[in-house]
Formats: structure tokens, C-alpha cells, sequence
């Protein structure tokens, strides 16, 4: 069965961001993990739908929020190396890619 893994680093932004969000209003942590989560499905079932990035990756948008995923298919599924936001530090999860 193929399934979306985050690295360690992307799993803890992801939950950062959950909690952030959820600070700043209640119930937007949920819908935000919700769309992450959508956005890992999407990338799972259409591997190669996500545009084209740097590090051999893809990234496909977050709906509903300035957030992408950036993820490389792999035969076992998707690793998703990043969830990041789209004005925030550019191309920082670079480094985590060169070690998969």
C-alpha cells in the first residue's frame, strides 16, 4: 500500500503550524490539518501532478491556505520533505532532500 511519509523536520513544522493556527483562531489548526492532509492525498493518488521544483521535488498547494507541501514520489508512495509557507524563507528545506 502506498502512503505519504513526512520527514521528521517536515512533521514537526506541520504540527507547529497546526498549533499556531489554532492559537490565532479556534478550529483553523483542524481545517489547516485537513487541508495538508488533502494536499498529501492529492500528491499520493497523481504523483507527478505536483509542479516541478528544485532537489527533484514537486510541490502541490495547500487549498485554502498560503502553505505548499514539497514532497518526491517514490515507488513505495510520497516523502513529503517540507510544509511551507509561500512568502516565508524560500527553498529552506532544500538541504533536507539531499540525504534521500
Amino acid at each position: 500500500m502506498k502512503r505519504a511519509r513526512f520527514i521528521a523536520a517536515a512533521r514537526l513544522e506541520f504540527l507547529a503550524e497546526v498549533i499556531y493556527h489554532n492559537e490565532a483562531q479556534p478550529g483553523l489548526g483542524e481545517r489547516f490539518a485537513a487541508a495538508v492532509e488533502e494536499a498529501a492525498a492529492r500528491a499520493l493518488a497523481f504523483p507527478l501532478s505536483g509542479s516541478p521544483s528544485r532537489s527533484n521535488t514537486r510541490r502541490m498547494i495547500v487549498k485554502g491556505f498560503c502553505f505548499s507541501i514539497f514532497y518526491r514520489p517514490e515507488p513505495n508512495g510520497i516523502v513529503i520533505f517540507a510544509v511551507a509557507h509561500h512568502a516565508r524563507r524560500p527553498f529552506y528545506w532544500r538541504s533536507r532532500t539531499r540525504t534521500r
